[in-house]
């Protein structure tokens, strides 16, 4: 088990339904990256921003995507996360892809569809929460609309990282800012947010605002604004253990059953 862990953050513009360019784009953004690493967090929907033409754009898991994501990982010796868009059994799914460096693939599809962009219309929501086990610790990885339910996060399982990737505009920014921040406070886990830069086909700006958390609530990053940014952030596994052991607030959670 390691108590410390590296993890980068990296904040970037999207080139619109474009995967072959936003491939080329991540991987000079990740080989960029001098420092050992142990987890490399990409927005969602990183090959393509946050698009409803699931049918012009969609991916197998044996696809070009799927390939590189497995390659960069085994290349930088770090964990590679991010969503795609996935095509299965005549469903599309907004997926996110826990990739590790030795080629497994751990899956989440994102359970709460964005039904304001149609989202929902498009791609089938997913029933299965995911807690990843890798190099010691506990995750939990999210995706963008999911952030704004609270049950779906509540840690039950006693991870030790939330994150979500996402595509978050900047209309409805501070949403994002609090969010973040309090679901790292209830769950006494950092939580992390990777959000995108720029402006998609559909006019919609996004301001970033990536950001990490620890367990109480005090943010440890300074990703600016707006800007294609990467960031290191690092996670200590003796910060968790001392805040839950002092206040114990885990202990008085309440049990509950969810319906999927």
């Amino acid at each position: 088990m390691q108590n410390e862990l590296h993890i980068a953050l990296i904040q970037s513009n999207l080139v619109w339904e474009n995967p072959i360019q936003n491939r080329l784009n991540f991987s000079k953004k990740i080989d960029s990256i001098s420092e050992s690493i142990d987890v490399i967090l990409l927005p969602e929907m990183f090959t393509t921003g946050f698009t409803m033409n699931a049918s012009e754009v969609a991916e197998t898991m044996q696809g070009e995507t799927v390939k590189w994501m497995r390659a960069v990982a085994e290349k930088k010796d770090a964990a590679l996360v991010g969503s795609i868009v996935i095509s299965e059994d005549d469903k599309f799914y907004n997926r996110l892809l826990f990739v590790r460096p030795d080629g497994n693939i751990s899956t989440y599809d994102k359970r709460h569809t964005f039904t304001l962009a149609g989202e929902d219309k498009v791609f089938k929501a997913g029933h299965k929460k995911l807690i990843v086990d890798y190099k010691g610790w506990r995750f939990c990885p999210l995706i963008c609309y999911d952030l704004r339910f609270p049950v779906w996060a509540r840690n039950v399982e006693n991870y030790d990282v939330l994150f979500y990737v996402a595509n978050w505009p900047k209309l409805r920014i501070s949403a994002w800012d609090n969010l973040l921040k309090a679901r790292a406070i209830e769950n006494m886990s950092y939580c992390i947010g990777v959000n995108r830069v720029g402006i998609d086909a559909g006019n919609y700006e996004y301001s970033g605002n990536t950001a990490a958390y620890d367990v109480i609530g005090k943010k440890i990053t300074n990703i600016a604004l707006g800007k294609e940014q990467i960031e290191i952030v690092k996670l200590d596994k003796a910060h968790i253990n001392k805040y839950r052991e002092k206040l114990q607030f885990l202990n008085d959670k309440d049990d509950f059953n969810l319906k999927v």
